[in-house]
Order: structure tokens, then C-alpha cells, then sequence
């Protein structure tokens, strides 16, 4: 009986371990620079929960073909888990032909409340945050479900999936919110914040550090 000689399995060489060592490397280096200065790990969280958030009122805007809003709570400074921390996406109601019926707003889906210790900034999130000007405008959400009924900061999106406020900011923070007075950044919690910017086509641009945003150093409330 005749065996034929067994090749033994060719593996890596150590240059290709090295190479593949190497590329690693920098991919990993590359991810910690595009994440460097978003914020801590509930913040960077929070901003990417929002941004689905601003995605999917876009969506519905579209989709519909009705206006939609993202809307932050700041109905009752008394609440601690709703006050600048949940966040609702509506839409104008539609009539038996399919045509928005103006100013009837209906909830999408269930709210999303940011992580714990993030609250939004209503200080600095601006209607042209460019220019550093305009107030994010409110208004008063009235459904069939009181439990979600009150005052809102709302960003808009027309049937076109159009932001109607191109160049907005949304910016958050971490800190914390005694009940019933605004949020306030800790000692350990200095200029935790991001956010980003959304244009006119519903894309958005992060912003990479609390100096970008115009975040001061002697931040005490925000």
C-alpha cells in the first residue's frame, strides 16, 4: 500500500502577521479619533438614539407625504424622567383621501427617553446655530392620550422630507437636574457635550468637541 506524502498546512508568515497587526492598528487608531471629543458613553449614545429619532420623522414626512416633528419635552420641570429627556416624533393626520388634516398631530411610535444623566440643551441648541441665533421653537401638542399632552421644542420636516429649519442644532449634555430646576453640569461632567446640525436635506453633521458647539469653560447650568 502506497501513502501519498502529506504537504503540511501553509500558514501565515510573520510579515503577513505583522501587516495584518499593522492594519488593525490603524483601523482602531482611525475610530478613536473620529470619536474623540462626541462625549462620554451616554452622551455618544444619546446623539446616535436622536439622530435615528430626526431619521425616522424624515421618514414618515416622506413616506405620508405629511409634515412631521421631533419634539422635546419641556412640559413640567417637576417630572425627572420626561423634562428635556423624552423625545416624540408626530405627524399631521391624514383625511380619508389621504390629505394632511393641518395642525391634527398623531403620535408615530412609542417615545425615547435619553440615558440617564443626558439632558437636552436648550440653551444652545439654535434655530441657525452658525450664527449662533434663534430660539428652537414650542408649541403645545394636544392628542388622545393626555399622558403626552403639553409643551414641546419641536424640528420640522415638510412632505418633502425637507427641514424647514436647515442649519438647527440639537444639542445635549451630561450632568445632572435637580426636580424642578434645569440641568446643571458636575465637577466630573465638565463640557460633556455633543450634538449636531441638521441641513435642509434631513443629514446631519456632529459636532466633534463642546468647542465646536461654544461650550464655555465656566459652564454651570445649561
Amino acid at each position: 500500500m502506497h501513502f501519498r506524502p502529506t504537504r503540511p498546512a501553509k500558514g501565515f508568515s510573520l510579515i503577513e502577521l505583522l501587516v495584518v497587526i499593522l492594519i488593525i492598528s490603524v483601523l482602531l487608531t482611525l475610530g478613536a479619533v473620529g470619536l474623540k471629543g462626541i462625549g462620554g458613553k451616554g452622551v455618544s449614545s444619546a446623539v446616535s438614539t436622536a439622530e435615528a429619532v430626526f431619521d425616522e420623522a424624515r421618514a414618515i414626512a416622506v413616506g405620508k407625504g405629511t409634515r412631521s416633528r421631533v419634539l422635546m419635552d419641556i412640559n413640567d420641570p417637576q417630572s425627572t424622567d420626561n423634562y428635556k429627556r423624552r423625545m416624540l416624533v408626530v405627524y399631521e393626520e391624514l383625511d380619508a383621501q389621504g390629505e394632511p388634516i393641518k395642525d391634527q398631530w398623531v403620535m408615530s411610535s412609542r417615545p425615547v427617553t435619553l440615558p440617564e444623566g443626558v439632558f437636552y440643551s436648550q440653551s444652545f441648541s439654535k434655530k441657525e446655530h452658525e450664527k449662533g441665533t434663534g430660539d428652537i421653537e414650542n408649541f403645545a401638542l394636544t392628542t388622545n392620550k393626555q399622558t403626552f399632552d403639553g409643551n414641546y421644542l419641536y424640528y420640522e420636516f415638510n412632505s418633502e422630507g425637507i427641514c424647514t429649519s436647515p442649519g438647527a442644532s440639537f444639542i445635549i449634555g451630561s450632568g445632572t437636574r435637580p426636580q424642578g430646576d434645569q440641568p446643571r453640569v458636575t465637577g466630573d461632567a465638565k463640557r460633556d457635550f455633543a450634538g449636531f446640525i441638521v441641513w435642509r436635506n434631513g443629514r446631519t453633521s456632529l459636532f466633534r468637541g463642546p468647542d465646536e458647539i461654544g461650550i464655555p469653560t465656566t459652564l454651570t447650568t445649561f
